[in-house]
């Protein structure tokens, strides 16, 4: 399974800041499948880099990437549960079309299959992982989506809330499973009791990421020794990085 992280600051900073934050993350978690990011661009739209290379072995990748200056940004570390889906299309974050969000997740989603058959027939997938059912799930879901949208139903048929703490878990509700969710901007849901969730702070620098599948702090030990304000994320809650 994958390993991401979502990051904040009030000021602008240069995305390379966290390579070696990133680069522990990767190698402690036991990631390299592919990786992949998303980030705000000082005019506010959203930029986004894939590569089935691992983060460490992308140099052109990563250099390109870390000299862009951003408040906001999403990392993920690929480790697919099935390594058939070791594809570009597969690759996360997922950018919406329009350039409203960008979204990754680790773990499983279940009920994926009637959703993706929809999608298909919609002609909006392009492979073959949960995780971009997640994505077409959310781009209708969108508060500027149509109010009668089927998806942005809550399970029991009423109207969702639709705050991104509220889409996140409507997600998670509706396709069930193990599931750490990370949404640009800066959001993580904690669904996966297997890989906990923690935020804290790097150089003035707000972040949750999950926790290389280690049922303990060991994050701070292996990842993140420098990091302050350290917190776990409960279970089915969401960080937000307003």
């Amino acid at each position: 399974m994958c390993e991401h992280f979502v990051a904040r600051a009030e000021e602008p900073f240069r995305i390379d800041a966290l390579w070696p934050f990133t680069e522990r993350l990767e190698r402690f978690g036991i990631a390299g499948f592919g990786w992949g990011a998303a980030w705000r661009r000082r005019d506010g739209r959203l930029d986004s880099y894939r590569n089935l290379l691992a983060f460490r072995d992308d140099d052109p990748g990563r250099e390109a990437v870390g000299r862009a200056e951003t408040t906001s940004l999403l990392v993920h570390l690929r480790r697919p549960s099935k390594l058939s889906t070791l594809t570009l299309p597969d690759t996360q974050p997922f950018a919406d079309p329009r350039g409203r969000f960008a979204f990754s997740h680790n773990g499983d989603l279940q009920a994926v299959r009637p959703w993706r058959d929809r999608y298909r027939a919609e002609g909006r997938i392009h492979g073959r992982a949960d995780t971009e059912v997640g994505e077409r799930w959310l781009e209708d879901a969108w508060p500027d989506s149509s109010p009668t949208t089927s998806s942005t139903a809550s399970p029991d048929g009423s109207p969702a809330d639709r705050s991104t703490p509220r889409l996140l878990a409507n997600l998670h509700e509706v396709f069930g499973g193990h599931a750490n969710l990370a949404f640009l901007a800066a959001d993580h849901y904690a669904g996966n009791d297997e890989n906990p969730v923690f935020t804290f702070r790097l150089d003035g620098i707000r972040l949750a990421a999950t926790g290389i599948y280690s049922l303990d702090r060991s994050l701070f030990r292996f990842v993140a020794p420098g990091a302050t304000e350290r917190r776990l994320l409960a279970q089915r809650a969401t960080a937000s990085f307003a």
